[in-house]
């Protein structure tokens, strides 16, 4: 049986003297078996691609993390708002692709900075100052992902139905988040703050589904990560 092609955006980053494009290899090697698809790199060249004919040839696309931030523009404050790192291709990029998924009723799937994407994307807006929701600035990388709070999931959820209880602990490595929810999505978790930690929606017959944490971080280790992963592959499949 031929597996489902799910497609992953990359981001653009300048290696010595040239760009180049790239994706931190969890995103694929983290998911992809849980999800029991395979994964096609998308480049942040938003020019060069024909984003309806990839639309047309893979079963879903996903949005991953990143260390940059979105493009204040795409969310109506002021450029001289920008706080970098910024990567101004991907932004392009990752808007063209909900565009084009959504209309042929494909799944799009957003971790962290993907998560954002698609809230922006649908006319939400970010939050820039969570600093409770991002361990210390001195911490090293893995202490980062160590940090962690639970989410309370609602009860009319996908999520609930999946994981069969109120809330589960995820790791939280983010200084931006929702401040206004995007039209049409419905929010699937909270942080005890009130914080949007996850949210969905379904768009014509297009899933949206989307996580603010990062299940893609050692999740070998960690059943709830799997868990949300196979459900995604479950999404793609219809």
């Amino acid at each position: 049986m031929t597996l489902p092609l799910l497609g992953i955006i990359c981001c653009r980053r300048i290696v010595g003297d040239a760009p180049n494009h790239g994706v931190v290899e969890r995103y694929i090697t983290n998911t992809a078996p849980y999800m029991n698809v395979t994964p096609v790199l998308i480049p942040a060249t938003f020019d060069v691609i024909d984003f309806n004919a990839l639309a047309s040839r893979l079963d879903g696309v996903l949005l991953t993390g990143s260390a940059s931030n979105i493009y204040p523009t795409f969310y109506g404050d002021g450029e001289e708002d920008a706080v970098g790192p910024l990567d101004f291709d991907r932004d392009k990029t990752a808007m063209a692709l909900c565009d084009a998924f959504i209309a042929v009723q494909k799944p799009v799937f957003g971790i962290c900075r993907g998560f954002q994407e698609l809230n922006v994307h649908f006319g939400g807006t970010l939050s820039r100052d969570l600093v409770n929701h991002h361990a210390p600035v001195e911490a090293g990388y893995d202490e980062m992902f160590d940090f962690s709070h639970e989410v309370t999931l609602e009860h009319d959820s996908p999520l609930f139905n999946v994981y069969k209880r109120d809330r589960i602990l995820v790791n939280s490595v983010h200084f931006q988040g929702v401040k206004r929810l995007g039209d049409g999505l419905n929010i699937f978790a909270k942080a005890d703050d009130g914080i949007v930690e996850a949210f969905g929606g379904d768009f014509g017959g297009a899933k949206v589904n989307a996580v603010q944490w990062h299940p893609e971080w050692d999740t070998a280790n960690n059943q709830d990560y799997q868990t949300l992963f196979k459900f995604w592959g479950e999404v793609i499949r219809g």
